[in-house]
């Protein structure tokens, strides 16, 4: 099965790297949300991050040109899934609101489609049982940024059947990536893993261990993290981050109660870069102040 046409549901900050690497890549892409400012909040940070391509020597002007012929935005879900070969779902880790759009996907697309959920934490069989085909429905997880980062986790559920793993494994690797396949369970591998050490730092930044500089520093430096943990919540937001821990202290058990601290940022509605400030500062357009 040769994919030639994909959609991408969800323009936030995964849906539209997702969107981004799709496009370079070749495939035909239209990018999907319900919101007309968040598609072009989408394509204005789409485009900055080609311009710095170019200017990094990563990418061409033709290149660039050619990915933007390949990206197309729509209000309309059901128009774009009609005439698709297969979707990425890539909205809030919510499981109604992905319930909701995977019936709607379910519904009104081809009989043959893919349909990949760039879930962190939910069960591939729930997210499959919201469809009349799980057989077709796995877990994509990309990770942020898309475009620099490596890996993508292809996670069967418990219907997934041999052809659809292989489809999004051909699929990731035509986008740059390379694939692990990891057996269904809470948090699957990295989620687990990322979602404990960026708790741990928020009970030391809670209990005064360290300043949040001096934590993410030692991790970087100490442990070889290329991101420091409270920085890394920033940027995929901590109200994800919260949400992925929930899930997880529900389903596995007390080592992932999320720290307190990290429920009072998100009450107060500091979630990181999108809102302009989190553990960190970002309301000098976007870039993060330094103490």
């Amino acid at each position: 099965m040769t994919i030639k046409k994909i959609t991408v549901v969800g323009a936030g900050i995964m849906g539209r790297g997702i969107a981004y690497i799709s496009a370079q890549a070749g495939f035909q892409t239209t990018l999907v949300d319900i919101s007309l400012e968040q598609l072009n909040n989408a394509l204005q940070e789409m485009r900055k991050l080609s311009k710095k391509a170019i200017s990094k020597n990563r990418i061409t002007d033709s290149e660039a040109r050619a990915l933007f012929s390949n990206l197309h935005t729509s209000l309309d879900l059901v128009a774009a899934i009609e005439e698709t070969e297969y979707v990425i779902e890539a909205v809030p880790e919510q499981r109604e609101l992905k319930k909701n759009v995977l019936e709607t996907i379910d519904q009104h697309a081809p009989k043959q489609i893919v349909i990949a959920s760039n879930t962190s934490t939910i069960s591939p069989t729930e997210l499959g049982s919201y469809t009349k085909r799980p057989e077709q429905v796995a877990a994509m997880h990309f990770f942020n940024p898309v475009h620099r980062m490596r890996l993508v986790e292809i996670v069967k559920g418990l219907e997934t059947n041999a052809e659809t793993v292989s489809v999004i494994r051909e699929v990731a690797e035509k986008m740059g990536k390379e694939t692990v396949e990891v057996n269904e369970f809470p948090g699957f591998v990295t989620s687990r893993i990322s979602a404990m050490v960026g708790n741990e730092a928020f009970y030391m930044l809670q209990e005064g261990v360290a300043t949040p500089e001096d934590i993410d520093k030692a991790i970087r430096l100490g442990l070889n993290y290329p991101m420091g943990p409270l920085e890394l919540g920033d940027l995929v937001g901590l109200d994800t981050r919260l949400n992925n821990l929930k899930y997880l202290h529900e389903t596995l058990g007390e080592k992932f109660r999320p720290a307190p601290l990290l429920e009072q940022y998100v009450k107060a509605g500091r979630l990181g870069r999108k809102t302009g400030r989190g553990v960190y500062d970002y309301t000098n357009d976007g870039e993060r102040i330094k103490k």
